[in-house]
């Protein structure tokens, strides 16, 4: 079992009471599980769809996200979902890690990233609207606060950076995508959570293709904080 970060057991309390790799195997499927549905509480879509009685994927770009929704109902309900994104990514990675206290950091990290792409993944595809999600920005860059802040500062300094000067939301959130993997691989040189920074980041990267080919053709929308009403996100 690798020993990046501390070189001690993996997780002692976990051996003294039952082989360390079962406990792990149960951990890891509890986390995934949990992680998944949280993700599952889309804050554009519950604030939408049962609040405001209509659903903004049906508007704008069709995209469950926190640019759609502010271009499509503005108001304050805004802050709704912008807490509804950010809490359910934190109980995903609280949860990794209350479940690996104890263990040494490398099962921690590693479990906060299990917990990271499960999260998002019921963000961007949750079961309980018809798999139609959002494209994981603000569950995502609450993500990169949690596990490292080193991570945080350059995900969110480029995003922050690339937005203001540009007003495109999205060449923010690309960044955002593409910067997590490597930025990971400097922080943590393991190649199990590197793989598993890759998988993240390919996953926003591949929600924004359609924003890409707008960038690219010189039809994308730019952000505003006045309501645009239908718009592209």
């Amino acid at each position: 079992m690798p020993m990046l970060l501390s070189g001690g057991d993996p997780c002692l309390y976990l051996r003294m009471v039952s082989p360390a790799s079962w406990w792990l195997a149960a951990g890891a499927v509890i986390i995934a599980v949990s992680a998944y549905f949280l993700g599952c509480f889309n804050g554009a879509v519950i604030v939408s769809k049962y609040i405001l009685r209509d659903d903004v994927r049906s508007h704008g770009s069709g995209n469950a996200g926190l640019t759609n929704f502010h271009r499509t109902f503005g108001g304050p309900l805004t802050f709704v979902v912008i807490m509804t994104d950010v809490l359910k990514a934190v109980a995903a990675l609280l949860l990794a890690q209350w479940l690996f206290r104890g263990c040494t950091g490398y099962w921690t990290v590693l479990a906060k990233y299990w917990a990271a792409l499960f999260c998002l993944l019921g963000h961007m595809f949750p079961c309980m609207f018809k798999f139609k999600g959002g494209k994981g920005i603000l569950s995502g860059g609450t993500i990169a606060i949690m596990i490292d802040w080193r991570i945080a500062v350059v995900v969110w300094g480029g995003f922050l950076i690339l937005s203001i000067l540009t007003r495109y939301v999205s060449l923010g959130s690309i960044w955002a995508g593409g910067s997590f993997p490597f930025v990971t691989w400097a922080c943590y040189p393991d190649p199990v959570i590197v793989a598993l920074g890759f998988v993240i980041g390919g996953l926003v990267v591949w929600q924004h293709r359609g924003n890409i080919q707008r960038l690219l053709h010189g039809t994308e929308n730019k952000f505003s904080l006045h309501r645009k009403g239908e718009g592209k996100s």
